[in-house]
């Protein structure tokens, strides 16, 4: 195993203030999101999703956001996967966007709720065929004997839809993550880091104030 107190390395990145970011976490997220995907990172959009199950345990996992608006942002999944029995056990999870490269993480806390049916069925009609498939043949989390077992499942349902459109799967959709924290950290020299939280208001979740004033901003010490 190699050293680890050895892998070091000093960040020069230019910082990031209160007064210098977004007034809306939302804003901010989508502006860093995009400088993510050009500066070429592979799968910019996976995050580490964690849940707790009912007994407090603890579970993380890399998921896909599919999209983000002011709504929240949504990812897909087996609903009977131990996520899915998590998020129905507890619907408070938090959400890490590791943008090493950059030297950046967002931070995201909130509460799910399962979007539309309607929703996830325009979903899942816009994948490919072969991903279709494949959200039928697995039983998320389950045991399984052996990789062939899967790859004859996913062969009967092949057969089983052939020549027609596979329908959604009754145990699989769509969940939104509604946010009331954001924390955007960028790395800094002398591992004296930025960290610019957003924190939602509990007054703005009764009233229709404009989104910019749903948020206080603050600066958290690295």
């Amino acid at each position: 195993m190699k050293n680890l107190k050895q892998l070091k390395q000093q960040y020069s990145d230019a910082g990031i203030s209160q007064d210098g970011v977004c007034k809306d976490p939302v804003e901010q997220f989508r502006l860093w999101l995009d400088q993510a995907v050009d500066s070429g990172l592979a799968e910019a959009h996976g995050f580490c999703l964690a849940t707790v199950s009912e007994e407090s345990k603890p579970s993380l996992r890399t998921v896909l956001m599919k999209s983000c608006d002011h709504d929240g942002l949504v990812f897909y999944t087996n609903h009977d996967s131990r996520k899915g029995r998590q998020l129905a056990e507890n619907n408070q999870v938090s959400a890490l966007f590791p943008w090493y490269e950059l030297h950046r993480q967002i931070n995201i806390e909130g509460t799910v709720t399962r979007v539309s049916d309607q929703l996830s069925i325009e979903y899942f009609k816009s994948r490919p065929r072969d991903s279709q498939i494949s959200a039928w043949a697995s039983r998320q989390s389950e045991t399984i004997a052996s990789r062939r077992a899967l790859e004859q499942q996913q062969w009967q349902i092949e057969q089983k839809f052939s020549g027609q459109e596979i329908p959604l799967p009754t145990f699989w959709g769509g969940y939104r993550i509604k946010p009331d924290r954001f924390e955007f950290w960028q790395g800094r020299a002398h591992r004296l880091h930025d960290r610019i939280l957003y924190i939602k208001k509990d007054s703005a979740r009764q009233d229709n104030r404009h989104k910019d004033d749903q948020w206080e901003i603050v600066r958290l010490s690295p």
